[in-house]
């Protein structure tokens, strides 16, 4: 009896462990920015969100664990053909973000793979309308379209398309090397350009230091013109002022001398004496002929007189 007790009682911790295990099992934590699709007998039945969640042991089952935050994916490179028929290699990346576990688990099979595809379908679309030089010059353009055209087409999948990027894009050999021939001969002629638009500028420069140096001679050869001008005008002023000054004072000396006489009282000899004397200065020795006023020849001959009686008593 004893050991049928024991055995019931092992028997019962048995279940009461195994039934504590498939609880556990069953309690299920969502974690932050994922979701679990539940199915029950097979079906879809909902979805779990972030939080503790428990599922009915062995009816219900997470399907698929899907993660909500944005995904990177870098596509390999795929050979596409331009309109003026260039064969080259692109390839391009790819984020995207799931919308809807849902319609994500059950939508397509192989998600990733679908994407993919679908990329390398549309870049072929793409670049098939556009020439090489319009597909080198075009990364926007063509990222905005192939954006624009997956996030329709993975509408269905519950997969929103954020952003596409080309990553690189290949030419042939043939065409890199004759794309570096091209840029290399773009740069000599702008470095030519640079070089001809440096050489005029020093030209002008030059010629307008020269241009400077004419006009700022000229300047100063009239301002020392002017000067000279001012200088010269400033000593005739001066000689003309010192002849005003002579004259003045030999007319102030003649006053005077007038005055003198005038205050002398001189006699009628004394003054045709004078007029003689002043004829003599007027003819300046260069005269040959001098017409005397006969009042003044008397008195010329009365000073010839005086001056031999003068001399005869010298003598004696």
């Amino acid at each position: 009896m004893p050991n049928e007790l024991n055995a019931g009682f092992v028997a019962a911790g048995a279940v009461v462990v195994l039934l504590l295990i498939i609880i556990i099992s069953n309690i299920k934590i969502v974690s932050q920015a994922q979701a679990m699709v539940i199915e029950r007998l097979g079906a879809y039945v909902k979805t779990w969100q972030t939080g503790l969640h428990i599922k009915i042991p062995f009816i219900e089952r997470v399907a698929k664990t899907v993660t909500l935050k944005e995904q990177v994916v870098d596509f390999a490179p795929q050979p596409v053909i331009t309109k003026d028929n260039v064969t080259m290699q692109i390839d391009t990346v790819v984020y995207f973000q799931i919308t809807d576990p849902k319609l994500f688990a059950y939508g397509v099979d192989n998600p990733m793979s679908a994407i993919e595809n679908l990329t390398a379908t549309t870049l072929r679309n793409i670049i098939g309308d556009l020439e090489l030089d319009a597909t080198l010059t075009s990364r926007d353009l063509i990222n905005t379209k192939m954006r624009s055209i997956l996030d329709i087409a993975t509408d269905p999948w519950g997969i929103k398309v954020n952003r596409v990027e080309l990553k690189n894009i290949i030419p042939p050999k043939e065409i890199r090397d004759a794309m570096e021939k091209q840029m290399k001969a773009e740069r000599e002629r702008r470095e030519a350009i640079l070089r001809a638009e440096g050489d005029k500028k020093s030209a002008i420069l030059v010629a307008e230091g020269q241009k400077e140096s004419v006009i700022l001679k000229a300047e100063a050869q009239k301002q020392a013109a002017i000067l000279a001008a001012e200088a010269e005008k400033e000593v005739k002023i001066r000689e003309a002022e010192g002849e005003a000054e002579a004259i003045l004072k030999v007319q102030t000396a003649t006053a005077e001398g007038i005055k003198l006489l005038n205050e002398s009282k001189p006699s009628d000899a004394v003054i045709a004496i004078k007029s003689l004397e002043a004829f003599t200065a007027a003819a300046d020795g260069k005269a040959t002929k001098i017409i005397i006023p006969s009042q003044i020849q008397s008195v010329a001959g009365l000073a010839t007189s005086v001056k031999e009686i003068l001399s005869t008593d010298k003598e004696v």
